[in-house]
């Protein structure tokens, strides 16, 4: 069996991170959050992006842990995974919210916490708080990294897709006048960008279907 086929590049977990802050509704509420961080210190917003990158990071090394604990059913992963990426995909090109109960949500952050441990606790809590809406593009990497079984190999592309996430936020705190209305516009792209990613996610679902079974036919 072709493991090769379930690896991540991380220059695609990346640009994931960079597609997952487009979300309808991670996107709007970022002048909120990082404006309010930005006036306590200018430290703040990094401390954020610390926290956040943090959460994401240890949702990496927790899936790769699950994975290479049951590595004996590693075949049956195998067959979930390539099911659950192609069924992530179609949810994304159907445009259909998954998650749309607990994406309705995911806003409810109390900001006020104060200095930079503050600031590294709310952005920690993003983490959390934000699977809803990131929930297909999350999903499909962490079940990618979970397979492999290596934890500095999830914690890694876990760490990158954060880094994603966080380029855009240190932009919005520090160099951009943004505010929400226009956030929110820019947001309407993500149905273009999630469209795409979803296909991708098919796509690469297929071609683990082919590589890991059709091919040995």
């Amino acid at each position: 069996m072709n493991t090769d086929t379930l690896t991540l590049d991380p220059i695609a977990s990346f640009f994931a991170g960079v597609i997952s802050i487009l979300s309808p509704c991670v996107l709007p509420l970022l002048p909120v959050i990082l404006a309010y961080s930005a006036g306590q210190s200018r430290f703040r917003p990094f401390a954020i992006v610390l926290g956040l990158s943090l959460s994401f990071t240890l949702m990496g090394m927790a899936a790769s842990v699950f994975g290479a604990v049951f590595q004996a059913y590693i075949q049956g992963f195998r067959i979930l995974a390539e099911i659950l990426i192609i069924a992530l995909g179609l949810s994304m090109l159907a445009d259909y919210e998954l998650f749309g109960v607990f994406a309705r949500h995911a806003g409810n952050l109390h900001v006020e916490k104060k200095g930079v441990l503050g600031g590294l606790l709310v952005g920690a809590s993003l983490g959390i708080l934000w699977i809803p809406c990131v929930g297909p593009i999350l999903g499909a990497i962490l079940t990618t990294v979970a397979i492999q079984g290596d934890i500095a190999y999830g914690a890694t592309h876990l760490f990158v897709y954060s880094v994603g996430f966080a380029v855009p936020m240190l932009l919005i705190a520090y160099f951009a006048k943004f505010s929400s209305a226009r956030l929110a516009e820019i947001s309407r792209y993500d149905i273009k960008l999630k469209k795409l990613a979803g296909l991708v996610l098919v796509l690469a679902g297929l071609w683990m279907v082919y590589s890991n079974h059709i091919v040995y036919l």
